[in-house]
């Protein structure tokens, strides 16, 4: 198997435009990632968080494909955990999904003699913030 990652998205006012999900579908396609889990969750005004319905989500929108992608890696307290993250009102999708694309890499180090010492992951914001000053100094310096 490849790394296996997960996601929290939020869907503020509980409003899903769909507009996402025929990008994950053509990662799926395409042997990208292969979705493991995926619930959505709903968090009401008093806190309490429970698993919603692909079907009572996103008016208009067909999210058939992603029903049964349940391995069973999520249970009740990751669900629970997920909702800490979200803003009371608001919705959201948790993926589990492994990264195909990475297996047949780490497979061909190993008969290489290479081992993973490190891995990590960069946060967005930390990675823009970087980019962003880089592009300051080479400004700065006539670049």
């Amino acid at each position: 198997m490849g790394p296996v990652d997960y996601l929290v998205v939020e869907f503020p006012g509980n409003k899903m435009t769909g507009e996402g999900f025929p990008l994950l579908l053509d990662l799926v396609d395409r042997g990208i990632i292969r979705i493991l889990d995926l619930v959505f969750v709903r968090k009401d005004s008093d806190g309490s968080v429970a698993a919603a319905e692909l079907r009572d989500l996103g008016d208009g929108i067909d999210l058939s494909v992603f029903e049964g992608a349940s391995s069973g890696l999520l249970d009740e307290e990751d669900i629970n955990e997920a909702g800490t993250a979200l803003e009371p009102g608001n919705s959201a999708g948790i993926i589990v999904y492994e990264n195909v694309w990475a297996a047949p890499f780490a497979r061909a180090m190993r008969r290489g003699g290479a081992r993973l010492v490190a891995n990590g992951r960069i946060p967005v914001q930390a990675l823009l913030a970087s980019l962003e000053a880089a592009e300051a100094a080479d400004t700065q310096s006539g670049r």
